[in-house]
């Protein structure tokens, strides 16, 4: 079983060395500090330390768009994957966006991101299957869902 909670300073040795390697403690430390914000380009986000009795096992974040939509990026660390915890973690985020009040999640997902859109299929997303570029220029379709 996994849980959802606000990442704190006193995680910054273990994200180092499970997910960032190349930043230096402090960079981490800071990083996890603006994280504390839940602010991004002025819009709420917040980013959520996906645990289970190992510790740290990824994040997943929560993006606002608009009043009603919103987005949610999970990542499970490369050892932990294909256990279900992307599953379990979406689950869990999703119920704290309708709880905020959204209405609405959309994603986009690159098309060669196979395990995503497996996830958010099994979720009940829904695509047109169109295929647009993001501002990096990756494919990507986008998914949506009520909340």
């Amino acid at each position: 079983m996994i849980t959802l909670r606000n990442f704190t300073v006193d995680d910054a040795l273990e994200f180092q060395q499970k997910q960032s390697a190349n930043m230096s403690l402090d960079e981490v430390k800071s990083l996890l500090t603006k994280w504390q914000e839940k602010k991004f380009e002025g819009k709420y986000c917040e980013m959520f330390a996906v645990t289970n009795d190992e510790g740290i096992v990824g994040m997943i974040s929560l993006y606002q768009h608009s009043e009603n939509v919103i987005s949610c990026g999970p990542e499970i660390f490369e050892h932990y994957r294909k256990q279900g915890m992307g599953m379990e973690a979406m689950i869990l985020a999703m119920k704290i966006a309708k709880n905020k009040g959204y209405k609405l999640i959309s994603q986009q997902i690159r098309v060669n991101n196979t395990a995503s859109i497996a996830l958010h299929k099994k979720l009940g997303f829904e695509t047109d299957e169109y295929i647009y570029k993001n501002r990096h220029n990756n494919d990507v379709q986008i998914f949506i869902k009520l909340l």
